[in-house]
């Protein structure tokens, strides 16, 4: 996974009063993110009990769990019992894979918001979105923005604010490429290029689901 999709919202959620956080893996034992920082889950999957919130982050690693039905059980029974669910970057994809998506309002990040369609979510061009249970963010970064939405709905908006200005979130970046529309033409196509063949892997993905739950779907 991409790191900060799991300790950017964990920097704010972990700020919020009254809270508890249990860190779940599918094994209690060290894994690696994408760019092989060392994290450390609490629990396994199969020791965890029931919880208010469930945070889904992203990353590249997400395409190989869209099959692994104890994650995506686990997504799945939290929603049943209409707890929140957060997903952040393409942690929107295992979710659409856990079959929670469907009518649902949600973003995620831009290289795959073209692809919530096919797991029957409604897509929003935004940053954050809450629909009713469930909030999700864009890319990456958006996972800070996310968290404090959350932090408001549970907290109230004050809460939220001390934690902002707790931690200086206030960007302004040195760059601003942070979209395609806003990145030089070279940026996007280089992006791109590199993207290519996972961006491929989980179109397939996407379109194999919705050929698989049409029946579902209409």
């Amino acid at each position: 996974m991409d790191q900060i999709d799991f300790t950017g919202p964990f920097e704010v959620l972990s700020r919020m009063p009254d809270t508890t956080i249990q860190i779940i893996g599918k094994e209690v034992k060290q894994v690696r993110d994408v760019q092989g920082l060392r994290l450390s889950p609490d629990v396994s999957i199969a020791e965890t009990g029931i919880f208010d919130v469930l945070l889904v982050p992203g990353g590249y690693g997400q395409q190989a769990l869209m099959h692994d039905e104890e994650v995506l059980g686990l997504i799945r029974k939290h929603v049943q019992r209409e707890k929140l669910l957060f997903s952040v970057c393409t942690g929107a994809l295992l979710c659409g894979a856990a079959s929670v998506l469907l009518g649902r309002q949600v973003t995620t990040h831009w290289s795959t918001r073209h692809l919530m369609q096919y797991y029957g979510a409604i897509l929003v061009d935004a940053r954050v979105v809450v629909d009713g249970n469930l909030i999700s963010a864009a890319g990456v970064t958006a996972g800070l923005d996310g968290a404090l939405a959350l932090v408001s709905l549970l907290r109230g908006d004050a809460a939220a604010q001390e934690i902002q200005l707790a931690i200086e979130y206030s960007p302004n970046p040195i760059f601003h490429s942070g979209t395609p529309e806003s990145a030089p033409a070279e940026v996007l196509e280089t992006f791109q290029k590199r993207y290519e063949l996972i961006g491929t892997a989980r179109e397939t993905e996407a379109m194999r689901y919705a050929v698989t739950n049409r029946h579902e779907q209409h």
